[in-house]
């Protein structure tokens, strides 16, 4: 799976609503593990492998493919640019970082004025600097509505630790990519969705799930951990296995669900612990209220520092993550 990671999440920016990009590359990647495959009105991606069950159940496995980052609303005479936020920006995090824009302009998010200790980066107060003298010279660079984020990198670190950005999804469509690969010949219809827009509100899974109206989902993403110094308290861990989402603030996952995934993981010896989020969440509840509902579910990879330019995930949970599923709905790990 970590080369999955190198290669999506270095690609273009693909902030939410402009998810093209990365949607071209998992729909190569996707195009072998399919049998068909379509773009709906949103833009989510929605792969389909065919069940061989005599009456297959409608299956949906989803993970988002946007990432925060920002939008070009005014460019000053002196040829420095003002952007607004798409999605959860903690601008402590963001500033000071390198940004990539879609047609590979670069540039730097820093805040004006002096830095001060106790000053933390505000957003009326950061601007990218792309080098530009005036004007005239960044509009031919860049334009009022193109976006931006800060570039995209993986790096292996001690042990099987992994740290970059946009592990928030990016690790998630690889995960989904690379249960694909091992889900070959399903009971059921499987409807891998790579989903737009969770940054702003789960948009795109919603629509998807109704157009689908499966009888099963599960949502891939990341989750915070407890586990690094002054996180809240939580009992998710780094490295202790695949995270079976509980509830976070905008869901409760259906209860069998959560049941019947601790049990496989615990029958087949596949490393999962139990998530409650008391913040954020995921497509999950979108998907779950599509239509007339569905039993719904999500697992999670544990990540540290979300949202930053550092996320930090295990491989061995993403691993653990892609052993379960592909146990649960009966294939061979």
């Amino acid at each position: 799976m970590y080369q999955l990671l190198k290669k999506l999440a270095p690609a273009r920016p693909a902030v939410s609503g402009r998810e093209g990009s990365i949607r071209d590359i998992i729909a190569d990647l996707m195009r072998p593990l399919s049998d068909e495959m379509k773009t709906d009105a949103l833009g989510n991606l929605i792969c389909i492998k065919r069940g061989s069950a005599a009456a297959p159940r409608p299956v949906l496995l989803s993970a988002h493919m946007d990432e925060i980052g920002f939008i070009v609303n005014f460019i000053e005479e002196k040829g420095f640019i003002r952007v607004a936020p798409i999605g959860g920006i903690d601008y402590t995090a963001a500033a000071y970082a390198e940004v990539v824009f879609e047609n590979g302009t670069r540039g730097v998010l820093v805040s004006e004025g002096d830095r001060k200790k106790e000053d933390a980066p505000k957003a009326e107060k950061c601007y990218v600097d792309i080098g530009a003298r005036n004007r005239a010279e960044a509009a031919r660079r860049v334009k009022i509505g193109d976006t931006c984020a800060l570039v995209g990198r993986v790096t292996r670190l001690a042990g099987t630790r992994v740290t970059g950005r946009p592990l928030d999804n990016r690790a998630g469509c690889a995960l989904l990519i690379s249960i694909a690969q091992k889900l070959t010949a399903p009971a059921d219809d499987i409807y891998y969705v790579f989903s737009v827009q969770e940054e702003v509100g789960c948009r795109g899974a919603k629509p998807a799930a109704f157009g689908i109206a499966p009888d099963l989902a599960i949502v891939f993403d990341v989750t915070a951990t407890g586990d690094a110094i002054g996180s809240k308290p939580m009992a998710v861990k780094l490295g202790a296995g695949a995270a079976v989402k509980i509830k976070d603030n905008s869901v409760i996952c259906d209860t069998a669900l959560v049941s019947e995934l601790l049990a496989v993981a615990g029958r087949e010896g596949i490393a999962a612990q139990g998530e409650i989020l008391t913040f954020g969440g995921t497509d999950t509840s979108a998907v779950q209220m599509a239509g007339l509902g569905c039993k719904a579910g999500a697992i999670s990879i544990p990540c540290r520092y979300i949202h930053s330019g550092v996320e930090m995930i295990d491989m061995k949970d993403m691993e653990a993550a892609r052993a379960l599923t592909v146990a649960f709905l009966g294939g061979q790990i």
